[in-house]
């Protein structure tokens, strides 16, 4: 672990500068138009604008990787999603918000896609599963310590778009400062939608649902909790306490579905949220403790689908193709993400901030009635199912590359599929040259003057 440690800490802290930056701005966003009294639908377009940008990221990211190489590709996301973070402070047309947060979510994804890149290039293939939850843990608390920013400096002033600003400049250091060259390459896999709805369709239905419950709650929960007359201080404590249970859950989560029918586990977990979202649902004004309680125990449940959607469908999909189901699954929870805000916007306008827990109730009614385990036929199911749970990190935080890490996935599979040069690639006289990757992993983790990549040796 202190090896571990020693190799990904400037990887880890990228990450977590990042997404508390990130978790920061999105909180922000909604509490700045709450006291302005702008409608809910304003704030759902807001971040289903940023999920937008991070699906369209995930397509745009590779090819300026491949241009401009994964360094130059890192800083100029990373100034550009500065400059549009600090644009917010400079415009207060709300159209113009809505495409600054659709650059931020661009910029952010193309960020990740060099991440995890990076995390594949360095972690030897035995030790891809704990560098993976290293980096959901990064992942989750910056997202828990972007929200109690708001606790310390509760005033929502430009102070807060500077200091997200700020954290977008310090995730730059580590990967500007590193002395290793790029990474290899990695290419965009097939998605195959057609072959995904028709071999793993409740897990998709599963993953839709996930975005349009989770993108929601993160672009309207602290909406909600404004309105139910919480101060700034007591939203960001509220937003924090519901992320932590997402991180805490994670474990637990794995030992459950390990054990029992996943297809099952879903659907439990499913109905459990729309009975936990019941309260929040009905009262039009929440008592302090049952606000927190029944927020934390909603968090504990909606956090659980994604994964366990991932799980189920990896247990119906050979090796060969679960770098593809993973593109597939984050686009399909993109467009859950970008459509559910939108959703819960209007409910909410129309009929109060209440509707943002009908809304999650609804949702997970819908799912009980999707999610049949008598309908799974085990037709397809791989031979050494169920595979080990694999805990996620957040989909808000992570790209299609993120397959790369996910010990699941044969090493030889991602080398096949995401690293083979495509043929216009070769022919790109634009294209600068690329060292081919070491045929041979290290046994472990190598110091960064030890690194066989190391610019000193590289070829000019």
């Amino acid at each position: 672990m202190r090896q571990i440690w020693k190799s990904f800490r400037a990887l880890y802290f990228a990450s977590l500068m990042m997404l508390i930056g990130s978790g920061l701005l999105s909180t922000y966003l909604a509490l700045r138009l709450a006291a302005d009294h702008v409608d809910s639908l304003w704030v759902g377009a807001l971040m289903a604008a940023n999920y937008f940008g991070l699906v369209l990221g995930g397509k745009i990211g590779h090819r300026l990787i491949a241009r401009v190489g994964h360094i130059r590709a890192y800083a100029t996301c990373a100034g550009i999603v500065g400059a549009a973070v600090l644009g917010h402070g400079l415009i207060d047309w709300l159209p113009a918000w809505i495409v600054l947060r659709v650059i931020v979510g661009l910029g952010m994804m193309c960020q990740y896609m060099v991440i995890e890149s990076w995390l594949n290039e360095q972690a030897d293939a035995k030790q891809r599963g704990v560098v993976f939850s290293g980096y959901m843990i990064a992942s989750y608390l910056g997202l828990v310590l972007g929200q109690l920013i708001l606790v310390m400096h509760p005033q929502l002033g430009l102070e807060l778009l500077m200091l997200v600003a700020l954290c977008f400049a310090l995730c730059l250091v580590p990967v500007a400062m590193t002395r290793r060259i790029h990474p290899a390459p990695l290419h965009p896999a097939p998605m195959e939608p057609r072959f995904f709805i028709k071999r793993v369709p409740q897990s998709l239905s599963t993953v839709l649902g996930a975005g349009l419950i989770v993108g929601s709650f993160y672009g309207l929960a602290p909406l909600y909790a404004a309105q139910q007359g919480l101060t700034t201080e007591q939203v960001g404590l509220f937003m924090g306490s519901c992320i932590f249970a997402g991180l805490l859950v994670q474990w637990p989560l794995g030992w459950l579905s390990d054990r029992y029918d996943r297809a099952l586990l879903i659907r439990c977990f499913a109905l459990c949220l729309a009975v936990a979202a019941l309260p929040l649902a009905i009262l039009t004004q929440v008592p302090l403790e049952v606000l927190f309680v029944a927020g934390f125990l909603c968090s504990l449940v909606q956090f659980c689908l994604y994964p366990l959607a991932v799980a189920f469908s990896n247990d119906h999909v050979e090796g060969d193709r679960r770098v593809s189901l993973t593109a597939m699954l984050l686009v399909t929870y993109g467009v859950g993400a970008s459509i559910g805000p939108l959703l819960a916007g209007v409910v909410m306008k129309l009929f109060g901030s209440q509707m943002l827990y009908a809304f999650f109730s609804l949702c997970a009614l819908i799912l009980v009635w999707r999610i049949r385990p008598k309908a799974v036929t085990n037709l397809h199911q791989v031979d050494d199912a169920p595979l080990h749970h694999v805990a996620m990190p957040d989909s808000m935080s992570s790209s299609p590359l993120v397959a790369a890490l996910d010990p699941r996935v044969d090493e030889q599979v991602v080398q096949d599929q995401m690293q083979t040069t495509p043929p216009e690639a070769q022919t790109d006289p634009e294209q600068p040259p690329v060292d081919e990757p070491s045929p041979e992993p290290p046994t472990e983790p190598l110091d960064p003057d030890e690194h066989p990549h190391d610019l000193s040796r590289a070829r000019p």
